[in-house]
């Protein structure tokens, strides 16, 4: 694994294992050669936000766009599905990215659909990502400058190779609720989870899948959606009856806000963790899953 980069830039053996960067050590790296800057900003229709808009009014100097919608399994009729190796590494390279780059991935809501690029990468063989603490409004907060206009990176050499445990189907969430093998930490909004408010995607059931435990990504988030302490991230999970010991699947409504839960696991150490990719827009639009109501069961 590629070492991450120090304060200052250099290469240092002892930097603590953390997926999360702050936007002052950004700050002090930025301009370095080896880095590279990803914005991942994506939107709910419900928000009325155009990310590639707000990318070219203004992002962090030298970062490139990427487009979640765009960049993901075009051909599947669910929303966000990873891509195949192939068209990963040409998306990959045409952003000027390259395996061993220090690749800083950022949105900006502050900490939302970040996590999932952050994901995607580690999943298709990035060796050094991290995630800008707070994304764009920490970098505003921390004095940094913003630029105007499209990307026009130099081309990179990525080469995809897809973690296979790092996904999960939905074949694979029925084999490991049935056997109790891992646990499903659900992402969404409480009401979702419990079915007392409607999901947004048409045609999808409100509730849960049975055995699975809600964990509201922004429960992890602090006002300045800055993700909490290790010791912290460990108690929530605690506290929702998730077994630590044992993997962990996360789930949302289409596999965007689960990876925060990658994320927050990552950082509080724990890294057998897998995302549900076809999440609720999959299992909630199908009839023969079996759909829970109430909080979750003992």
């Amino acid at each position: 694994m590629v070492e991450p980069m120090d304060k200052q830039g250099t290469l240092t053996a002892d930097q603590p294992d953390d997926p999360m960067m702050t936007a002052d050590w950004l700050l002090e790296i930025h301009g370095d050669a080896g880095l590279r800057i990803v914005d991942a900003s994506w939107y709910l229709p419900a928000q009325n936000r155009d990310a590639m808009g707000e990318f070219a009014t203004g992002h962090i100097p030298g970062a490139v766009f990427f487009d979640i919608d765009a960049h993901s399994d075009t051909a599947s009729p669910l929303p966000h599905m990873l891509p195949d190796t192939t068209g990963f590494s040409h998306v990959a390279r045409g952003l000027g990215l390259s395996n061993d780059n220090l690749i800083v991935v950022y949105d900006g809501m502050g900490l939302f659909s970040a996590a999932r690029v952050w994901w995607m990468l580690k999943s298709f063989g990035a060796t050094n990502v991290r995630v800008l603490d707070g994304g764009l409004p920490a970098w505003n907060a921390a004095g940094g400058a913003l630029e105007p206009g499209t990307a026009s990176p130099i081309r990179g050499s990525f080469k995809a190779a897809l973690d296979a445990a790092a996904v999960c189907d939905i074949d694979d969430i029925q084999t490991l609720l049935r056997t109790g093998a891992a646990t499903v930490a659900d992402a969404r909004a409480a009401g979702r989870f419990e079915g007392t408010e409607p999901e947004p995607r048409p045609g999808s059931r409100s509730g849960h899948m049975p055995g699975a435990r809600n964990i509201p990504f922004t429960d992890l988030l602090d006002v300045d959606r800055l993700l909490g302490s290790p010791a912290a991230i460990m108690s929530r999970f605690a506290d929702a009856g998730i077994d630590l010991d044992k993997p962990i699947v996360t789930s949302c409504g289409s596999g965007v806000t689960a990876a925060v839960l990658n994320l927050a696991l990552a950082r509080a150490g724990k890294h057998d963790v897998a995302v549900f990719d076809g999440s609720w827009a999959q299992w909630g639009t199908d009839p023969d899953m079996p759909v829970v109501t109430g909080e979750a069961d003992d």
